[in-house]
């Protein structure tokens, strides 16, 4: 058996099964819906364990120079718990495992979040309109900064959007439009992407495989 034929022809089949449902939702599209997240939650199953599980925990249990840590079993028993989810009587105790790894993380990323998501944007709004660059530079530097503040204007409540206030917060709600139009046509550009990337793959490499060339 040509293994790269096959292997060619069950990515197209696939692939044609999950796009029958442009046509209404069947059992072919549902058999490949299934069988992707079935295989990917294996998948995922297994890089947890060899890529996670057994360096970060397992290894440091039982390092190779001999004897056992005890205070690793600390983290296997809250591992423990949180797949004790599925027993419904022993289900609560997944949340000392659960209020540990939010607040662990909450605690370890609030500084890097706040440095990325709150300073650098401040920094990177406070410019000097005439730095450089001329008069597009110029230009550009007002309107992100009247973007920002306008777009913050909006979302003070503390005062009623009226007057001054209301245009500037309609300002705000055009620049908030522009960049979720934005955002949201990066991403049909993205699944167009992927959508032409799979359409050559039909083309040009299953249908030779009938002897159909285009």
């Amino acid at each position: 058996m040509n293994w790269t034929i096959f292997g060619i022809w069950l990515g197209a089949l696939l692939s044609l099964s999950l796009y029958s449902f442009l046509y209404k939702d069947n059992p072919f599209y549902k058999f490949a819906e299934h069988l992707f997240v079935g295989m990917s939650a294996g998948y995922w199953v297994i890089y947890t364990i060899k890529n996670v599980l057994i360096p970060n925990w397992w290894e440091n249990l039982l390092p190779a120079e001999g004897g056992m840590q005890p205070i690793w079993l600390i983290p296997g028993i809250l591992g423990i718990f949180m797949v004790l989810r599925i027993v419904p009587k022993l289900a609560s105790l997944s949340r000392m495992s659960l209020s540990l790894i939010v607040g662990t993380g909450a605690g370890l990323t609030m500084t890097a979040m706040f440095q990325t998501n709150a300073l650098a944007q401040v920094n990177g709004t406070i410019v000097a309109l005439g730095q450089g660059g001329g008069w597009f530079n110029w230009v550009s530097n007002i309107i992100m900064v009247t973007g920002v503040v306008c777009g913050l204007v909006y979302f003070f409540f503390s005062k009623a959007h009226t007057g001054i206030v209301g245009r500037t917060a309609n300002v705000g709600i055009t620049i908030l439009m522009v960049a979720f139009g934005a955002s949201f046509g990066y991403t049909v550009m993205a699944r167009i992407s992927l959508l032409i990337g799979q359409t050559q793959f039909l083309l040009f490499e299953w249908l030779p495989t009938m002897g159909i060339h285009l």
